[in-house]
């Protein structure tokens, strides 16, 4: 399966993408250490040993900032990992790399989706798995779907991926159980597909 790209910043010039690299990765070490994103925007600027003023010309504010933390990590470590499956990789093998990356950075994502950018992190999440499903949609029914049902049923897949995983991130045992949410995920998704396969085949 080869990934979808991720929404990308508009291009820069070098001091400024070397800050906001900077900042970028403080907070996600801040935020990964303390367990939550109300790290105070000072302590990240001074970190990435810039000004407050610089995080607010580049990102607005701590909200951002946060969001931007959260779409790099993806960029930079689950999509190359996505990348690099065969494209006939199998839902389990898909389902583990996605998993494998949240459960390595559960403190972050935790902070993340309990604070006030959990919204805006969560649609940026759908909008990087949705063509994903909108592929495995299109691989299992072609044309037996009118445009709308198999975009529906795409969006319904994505948001119950991601209402089980959030849920695993934020309130699973520790130490988080990555080989069993794949599993969770391949059932639930196969469950779905074989409940309403035959009904579209009679069409």
């Amino acid at each position: 399966m080869k990934a979808e790209p991720m929404p990308t910043a508009p291009v820069l010039d070098r001091r400024v993408r070397r800050s906001r690299a900077s900042l970028v990765r403080a907070a996600i070490d801040l935020v990964s250490a303390r367990g939550t994103a109300a790290v105070p925007l000072s302590e990240i600027a001074e970190a990435a040993d810039v000004s407050r003023q610089v995080v607010y010309q580049q990102f607005g504010g701590r909200d951002e900032l946060l969001l931007e933390a959260a779409l790099d990590l993806l960029r930079r470590e689950l999509l190359p990992g996505l990348a690099d499956l065969p494209g006939t990789s199998d839902p389990h093998a898909v389902a583990a790399a996605v998993v494998g990356h949240f459960g390595e950075h559960r403190p972050f994502y935790r902070a993340i989706l309990t604070s006030s950018c959990a919204f805006g992190v969560n649609r940026a999440l759908t909008v990087f798995f949705l063509p994903h499903n909108r592929q495995a949609v299109r691989l299992l029914w072609g044309e037996q779907l009118a445009p709308q049902e198999a975009e529906d049923l795409a969006a319904f897949l994505t948001g119950g991926w991601a209402a089980l995983i959030n849920t695993w991130i934020v309130e699973g045992d520790d130490p988080l159980d990555t080989e069993g949410l794949a599993d969770r995920l391949v059932r639930t998704v196969s469950a779905v597909i074989g409940a309403i396969g035959p009904s579209i085949a009679a069409r």
